[in-house]
């Protein structure tokens, strides 16, 4: 069992920056693949990035691409999601999740384990 918690979330305005963080606990994530979603008001929870363990590959949802990074730090059991350039498009709850395995990473039935969430938003 992993327990994973994020923060970092906050108000911000149109072109601001955030840090994300997910610290785990229970368990090392060393090996598991962790990402990122976001879900905005009504609407589904949808894809941002993610972290493959066995490659050290980074993926990214194309609305995100160039502005947001992910990291990992696995001596700290904590992935963080770096957020340049921020839009009001953005705005919603996000969330981490991790998975053991590398597969279907950009769903969200592939992630075995989740966060609260942490709210972000950003004001035109």
């Amino acid at each position: 069992q992993v327990h994973l918690v994020e923060s970092g979330g906050g108000l911000v305005q149109a072109g601001d920056s955030l840090r994300l963080s997910c610290v785990a606990s229970q368990r090392s994530i060393s090996r598991y693949t962790m990402a990122w979603f976001h879900q905005a008001p009504g609407k589904e929870r949808e894809f941002v990035a993610c972290t493959v363990w066995t490659s050290g590959s980074r993926y990214y949802s194309d609305s995100v691409r160039g502005r947001f990074t992910i990291s990992r730090d696995d001596d700290k059991n904590t992935v963080y999601l770096q957020m340049n350039n921020l839009k009001p498009e953005d705005t919603g709850v996000y969330y981490c999740g991790g998975q053991q395995s590398w597969v279907q990473l950009k769903t969200t039935t592939a992630y075995d384990y989740w966060g609260q969430g942490t709210q972000v938003t950003v004001s035109s």
